[in-house]
């Protein structure tokens, strides 16, 4: 579910006392996205918002939530928008953030 790995590689490149910051971001800025995809999704905007979330997620080491993420954007960039399963991606991101939250943020 989080690539540890990258979590600690990510302290690393910051440094301790700004990685905080960028979680805290990162956190701020994924809600804000789940969110307006929960209440105001548009199929013009699922790929743009999928592709967003993929990004940001891998950074975090966020592993399976940004999968789902690719497999949403690939779907929706060939014409498939409502194909994709929002509320998994939704409930993976709840359960990474939780466990990342537990873990990380003191």
């Amino acid at each position: 579910m989080i690539d540890w790995r990258r979590v600690d590689e990510l302290r690393d490149e910051v440094g301790a006392e700004d990685f905080r910051e960028v979680v805290d971001l990162f956190l701020d800025e994924v809600d804000e996205v789940i969110e307006r995809m929960k209440h105001h999704p548009t199929h013009s905007s699922v790929e743009k918002d999928l592709h967003f979330l993929k990004g940001s997620s891998l950074n975090l080491g966020f592993a399976a939530f940004s999968s789902l993420c690719a497999a949403g954007e690939r779907a929706a960039r060939n014409g498939e928008a409502e194909s994709v399963d929002l509320g998994q991606i939704f409930d993976a991101y709840a359960q990474s953030r939780t466990t990342f939250v537990a873990k990380v943020v003191p």
